[in-house]
């Protein structure tokens, strides 16, 4: 096995290198380098290619950066997300904004089942008891559990 010194020609192209190449040749379609022909040529090309080789010609003539190699994130547990020192546990490791969207989402089929369920006790005359309680109390839970246990381990 070679050393970091293999050649472009021979280096297997990485999914993240194929998406570079089709975001920049999109860049140069929308600022109008390409026609729509030589577009769609180019993309197919890219997203074909096997070696880093076959992708710097598709992008060599446009303007711009070479697109970089993408960088390794350092690996971290998921549960130190927003800790401030390695001994704080931070519980919510799912971004606030996704942990935010997903109880929009929530918010948005309880009132939706609340209006189903008002609706169906105005028909029949009588309130009926509020089964919406049970799928919004099963969801609320998933959504709380994910938040103290983000991996599928087991829980500690």
């Amino acid at each position: 096995m070679e050393g970091p010194s293999l050649p472009l020609s021979r280096m297997r192209a990485s999914d993240a290198e194929r998406d570079q190449a089709v975001d920049r040749l999109t860049v140069a379609f929308v600022e109008g380098r390409l026609d729509h022909e030589e577009y769609d040529r180019r993309v197919g090309l890219a997203l074909s290619a096997v070696l880093v080789g076959d992708l710097r010609p598709l992008t060599a003539d446009l303007p711009g950066p070479e697109p970089q190699p993408p960088r390794a994130a350092p690996l971290r547990d998921p549960r130190f997300r927003g800790a401030r020192s390695e001994g704080e546990l931070s519980f919510i490791s799912v971004p606030w904004r996704e942990w935010g969207d997903e109880w929009r989402w929530w918010t948005g089929v309880a009132a939706a089942l609340t209006g189903v369920w008002g609706a169906a006790s105005l028909m029949g005359g009588e309130l009926v008891p509020y089964w919406p309680l049970v799928p919004l109390g099963i969801w609320a839970a998933v959504l709380m559990a994910s938040a103290i246990w983000p991996s599928e381990e087991e829980p500690p």
